[in-house]
């Protein structure tokens, strides 16, 4: 019994951190109704960016080297609306799609010039897990769950009590409406990238402390982040929390009865599944945010 409640405490771990990369991604196909593929690489870039100024000529701790880290991961995600996705917007579809894609390459394999393709870490040292009731859990996973819960519940103010935040999830409803009745759309559509590149960026460090960094690591989660979206209804932020908490425990407890090098493939099948029997998701919605 113990042993599946360790799982589940592992899961409820690695799905705050999937909810991170599945908020972010959500929140822009709420507002503009486009999937961006690029959006894993401002995971895998945040994380690295992170590395750069823990090392070279910067050598700062983790915990200050967050802050430049996500600056940058911002800047990248503001370039990419402003120079690719803004002049393509109101074009087709699927130009839409192939750019990000196109965007996700180009980003992917900047990495591996610049940091190569071997796996790397922050070298954090080794700490000593916390046992409670039988479970352990380490201080950087308790630090990941707290800065997690942090930026969700700011998201949570952010979008319920603030002016800002009526003005995204009025946004989402009607586009063209918000904006006859007067609302700033250049204000919307900067939060709205910049909410979802901090928390990619975020999501990406977090991962980073209690795993290893590689250049394909944006494309992992990105796939575990699209389950979430789909599990919780594509535009759905809440859905999008509750989606990327089950997958985090789907794929732990499936450690259970598979080799863990199967452990990624708990997420094509909850997509597959998920388009089949319930395209609009556990708690899809017409519209997006929420």
């Amino acid at each position: 019994m113990i042993y599946y409640l360790q799982l589940i405490l592992n899961g409820i771990i690695a799905g705050s951190i999937y909810a991170l990369f599945a908020v972010g991604l959500t929140m822009v196909y709420g507002v503009f109704r486009f999937i961006n593929f690029a959006h894993g690489e401002l995971i895998a870039w945040g994380a690295y960016l992170a590395l750069l100024f823990t090392q070279t000529l910067f050598t700062l701790p983790i915990y200050y080297a967050v802050l430049p880290a996500l600056a940058l991961t911002v800047v990248i995600g503001l370039a990419q609306e402003r120079y690719v996705y803004r002049p393509l917007r109101h074009g087709n579809r699927i130009t839409l799609l192939i750019a990000s894609i196109g965007l996700s390459y180009l980003l992917r394999n900047a990495i591996r010039i610049i940091w190569g393709s071997d796996l790397m870490t922050y070298g954090l040292r080794p700490m000593r897990g916390i046992a409670f009731a039988g479970l352990s859990i380490t201080p950087t996973q308790v630090s990941m769950m707290v800065a997690a819960v942090f930026f969700l519940a700011s998201l949570y103010f952010i979008l319920t009590r603030t002016m800002l935040g009526k003005s995204l999830r009025a946004v989402a409803d009607n586009m063209e409406l918000a904006a006859i009745m007067g609302i700033n759309m250049k204000q919307v559509s900067f939060t709205v990238w910049v909410l979802a590149s901090v928390f990619a960026g975020v999501g990406g460090i977090l991962l980073a402390l209690d795993t290893n960094l590689e250049p394909i690591m944006g494309l992992t989660n990105l796939i575990k982040a699209f389950a979430a979206v789909l599990l919780g209804g594509a535009g759905n932020v809440w859905g999008a929390l509750l989606g990327g908490l089950c997958i985090g425990i789907s794929e732990n407890l499936g450690v259970a009865f598979v080799s863990p090098g199967y452990k990624d493939f708990i997420s094509f099948a909850i997509i597959i599944l998920v388009l089949l029997f319930r395209p609009k998701g556990l708690f899809g919605v017409l519209r997006g945010i929420r």
